[in-house]
């Protein structure tokens, strides 16, 4: 149980006890004093209020983060590549999409979104569970993009062994605890990473400054 987690408890906890304890017995006086009552009330709010907006338990944001969708490629027939089905070759996109597409039925690696801007270096994509998501012969993953209105990115595809896998998401955790995203360079990419598909994208926001 988290530190936060316990502060909420305890100020339920401090809450109960006043109105518990300002509740009157056959004195007609309540169990614990009226200045009592009111203190143990105010610190457990506060310690509520306290703990609910500084944990995860209340996701406040100031800018709400919207996922759009870019054009669809349409598949006909078997599938037998990854393939990315959104967005498509020369798409001009949102600041942050939802990149989706197809793998081959017994695919077992991981598969990775990496983009490239024009600072020419990498960066691995992820929401919430880092590899993007697979199931049904679907896979998707949020995809962010900070630079210019128009800027060109490469939209890199790649398919990883565990290693690999590890290795992108030990970097994007050290990049989130020092608020710092510099990217990799090509000779830093792992060697159990190989590129299966790369499309050119453009932004159609300015996205300087976004997340």
């Amino acid at each position: 149980m988290s530190t936060k987690i316990i502060i909420i408890s305890i100020g339920i906890v401090l809450v109960l006890l006043a109105i518990l304890g300002n509740r009157k017995g056959s004195s007609d006086k309540g169990f614990l004093g009226s200045k009592l009552v009111i203190a143990l009330g105010i610190i457990g709010v506060l310690m509520i209020m306290y703990g609910s907006y500084s944990s995860e338990l209340v996701n406040y944001n100031t800018q709400m983060e919207q996922v759009s969708i870019g054009n669809k490629l349409k598949i006909s027939g078997p599938v037998d590549v990854v393939k990315v089905v959104s967005p498509i070759e020369k798409d001009s996109v949102d600041c942050r999409i939802l990149t989706m597409g197809v793998y081959p039925e017994g695919h077992e690696k991981d598969i990775w979104v990496v983009i490239r801007p024009t600072d020419d270096r990498y960066y691995p994509q992820s929401d919430h569970t880092n590899t993007s998501y697979k199931r049904d012969g679907e896979w998707q993953v949020v995809t962010r993009f900070g630079g210019d209105k128009g800027e060109a990115y490469d939209l890199i595809i790649y398919e990883a062994d565990a290693a690999a896998s590890v290795f992108f998401s030990s970097t994007i955790a050290k990049w989130k605890e020092a608020d710092d995203y510099p990217g990799l360079q090509l000779a830093e990419m792992p060697q159990g990473a190989k590129e299966v598909e790369r499309l050119v994208i453009y932004t159609k926001k300015n996205c300087r400054g976004v997340f």
